[in-house]
Formats: C-alpha cells, sequence, structure tokens
C-alpha cells in the first residue's frame, strides 16, 4: 500500500486504485505532505498524534472563574463551550461531541433498540462501548454490550438460560464448545452449561436439567407448566400472539396480511400456523382482513 501511495507500483485493484486515487487528492490540499511508512505495532501512535492534530486546530485557552486557564473547544451539537476533557472523540472518524449530547444520543438509539453511530450526518462510525463509560451510567453500557451481541448471533442460534436469575444470552457454538471442555456426552445428551452461571440446562426442552431422564420422560412428569409460562401463554392467548414453531419467538400481528415471515425466516400463516411453501399458503385461511390494513381512514 505504501508503495501504491507514493506512485512507485500502480495498483491493479479497482477499490484500492479508487482509495489510492483519493489520497492523492487529499495531499494536495496541504502545503507540503509526504507519506511515512509505519509499522503495525506503530499505528496507534499514528493515529494518537492525528487526533492530537485536530484538536489543536479547533480548541484554545480560556479563564475559568477561579482565574486558571483550561482548554475550551465548541460543541457543534448543542454550541456550548465545554473544556475539552468533557469532550467525547468518536473512534476511527475523530468527530468530538460534549459528553451530554453523547450522552442524549446514546440514550436514544438504545430506547429505539439499534446501536449508537457516530451523530454526524453522513457517518457510519459506531460508537465504541468500551468508551461509553466516560458519559454512561454503567448499566447503560452493559445494555448496550447485551445489544451488541444480540445483534452477532442469528436468530436461529441465540439461547437464553433458562435459571431465571441468570437469562444469559449465548450462542449454540460457544454453549456447546464451552459445555464438551467440562461434560463428556454433552453434544448427544442435550445438556448444556451456561458460560455465566455453570448451572446445566437442556437444550431441547430449554428447563434445567434433568438427569437421568429424557425429555419424553420429563415432560411426562411434568404435565402442568411453569408460572412463568403460564403468565406467557395467558398473556398471548389475550393479545392473541402467535409462535414461531421453528425458533419459538413469539410474534404479534400490529397491521397487513396474515403471511408472517419471522425473524428466523419461517413462514406461516397468523390463523392456524399453518406453513406458506413457495410463498403460498398450505392453508384455506384468509390471507387478510380489512380491520388490519385500514388505519385512521387511511389504506397502508
Amino acid at each position: 500500500m505504501y508503495m501504491q501511495v507514493t506512485g512507485a507500483v500502480q495498483p491493479q485493484n479497482g477499490k484500492i486504485s479508487t482509495l489510492v486515487n483519493q489520497v492523492s487528492l487529499l495531499q494536495k490540499k496541504f502545503a507540503d505532505c509526504k507519506p511515512s511508512l509505519v509499522a503495525c505495532s506503530d499505528v496507534k501512535f499514528a493515529f494518537r498524534f492525528a487526533k492530537d492534530a485536530i484538536v489543536s486546530q479547533i480548541t484554545w485557552p480560556a479563564e475559568n472563574s477561579k482565574g486558571k486557564r483550561k482548554l475550551k473547544e465548541t460543541c457543534v451539537i448543542c454550541y456550548e463551550d465545554t473544556d475539552v476533557d468533557q469532550i467525547f472523540s468518536v473512534d476511527g472518524c475523530f468527530h468530538r461531541y460534549c459528553f451530554p449530547c453523547m450522552k442524549q444520543h446514546v440514550e436514544v438509539k438504545l430506547l429505539q433498540g439499534t446501536m449508537a453511530k457516530c451523530p454526524h450526518e453522513g457517518c457510519k462510525s459506531e460508537v465504541s462501548i468500551e468508551t461509553c463509560g466516560e458519559f454512561l451510567d454503567p448499566k447503560l453500557v452493559e445494555i448496550m454490550s447485551q445489544r451488541k451481541k444480540e445483534a452477532s448471533i442469528a436468530v436461529t442460534e441465540k439461547v437464553y438460560c433458562p435459571y431465571p436469575r441468570c437469562s444469559a444470552l449465548m450462542s449454540k457454538s460457544e454453549v456447546l464448545e464451552y459445555t464438551n471442555s467440562s461434560f463428556v456426552g454433552g453434544e448427544k445428551s442435550g445438556a448444556r452449561k451456561c458460560v455465566k452461571c455453570h448451572f446445566f440446562f437442556c437444550i431441547n426442552c430449554r428447563v434445567p436439567w434433568h438427569y437421568n431422564m429424557t425429555c419424553y420422560d420429563y415432560k411426562r412428569s411434568k404435565p402442568h407448566p411453569r408460572t412463568e409460562d403460564k403468565m406467557l401463554d395467558s398473556l398471548a392467548k389475550r393479545k392473541l400472539w402467535r409462535q414461531c414453531v421453528m425458533c419459538k419467538n413469539m410474534v404479534e400481528l400490529a397491521e397487513g396480511c396474515y403471511h408472517i415471515t419471522c425473524r428466523c425466516g419461517y413462514e406461516f400463516c397468523y390463523t392456524c400456523g399453518a406453513k406458506w411453501k413457495n410463498k403460498k399458503p398450505t392453508c384455506s385461511c384468509p390471507i387478510w382482513d380489512e380491520r388490519n390494513i385500514i388505519r385512521d381512514g387511511r389504506r397502508r
């Protein structure tokens, strides 16, 4: 890459060629610019120098009420002059905002159920969870970590610990690997060891591990569902929710037709639960109801 940027070698790859051209255009904007080859182990220092250079151009010294001089910077969101040590720099893009603005931005994104990205328009840099501890409550940092893990695991791969006091999220491959390190025969038996609370549970029944009993025998010995399962079933019936037979997640129809495509990809009829094949129903239920299509006098 260094040889290509300096012009010693012509790039062969189209994407790299475009990138080199962009670098060349940026170089022309400087009065003096000489590329330097930096070892991989020193890249972090290059980023730090670049960050310090940016900060030096947008800050200025100012006296506070006690007569002490401190560096100030204007937040481009609220336009308040803020102490530099209360300014947050987004990793990867170096866009800078005050702690209160970043706190509000991240909290709104969490309420929307998404991960926070840089507030700068068009910037796609992700806000690092590790650095959010500067302005966020530790509980919110933990929620962000959980959201990131949830997003990284496919719906069909997600496993939650059945113990109410734990409920840790794991992937099927993660919990199997962890179980195999301390338990023989876990893959065949269905026994899994939670990576957080370290208790065993059944991957098939999603209940605490039933020692010396098959899943069939366990279900026969426990014909009555648990209290929390009863509450969920009661709520589902009252709200007319449906359960996906593939991933067991609950689905609610807010509006639209009765053809449901679950997050796991399974397609079924919301009325009776019958599977859809090749985008066609296998049941004779109506595909839609006018009450679910019309809202506030307007068709959706």
